[in-house]
């Protein structure tokens, strides 16, 4: 099983999680502690960036879920980066791709952040 999570705050309030290979029941809690980590230190921005992610599970969203609770009750936002559409499918199923900003691209998510972040 090929997994690395890797988390870069690109500036101010704003921060790239970026997922590689399979978000599922195993790989799952990595992520959670990565996504509240950078809740817990005050980023109010996370993208999450699944462009090398080959396949997600009900776990990886519950943790995609729980994220957007912390956020959004301080002012954050958590958008998602993917060009996959077998993984975009999953998030139209569920109903969440209402709840999350999908981008095609990291350039995009991290515009999209920033235009959110007051000046």
């Amino acid at each position: 099983m090929n997994f690395s999570v890797n988390t870069e705050v690109v500036e101010d309030g704003i921060a790239v999680i970026d997922l590689k290979g399979e978000v599922d029941l195993y790989t799952a809690p990595e992520f959670k502690q990565h996504l509240l980590g950078q809740v817990e230190n005050g980023v109010l921005k996370v993208v999450v960036d699944f462009t090398d992610t080959t396949f997600i599970d009900s776990t990886s969203l519950g943790v995609h879920v729980g994220g957007v609770k912390r956020l959004r009750p301080v002012g954050g936002q958590l958008l998602l980066v993917c060009s996959d559409r077998n993984i975009i499918k999953i998030f139209e199923i569920t109903g969440l791709h209402r709840v999350f900003e999908i981008h095609g691209t990291r350039e995009e998510a991290l515009e999209a952040a920033r235009a959110a972040t007051p000046a």
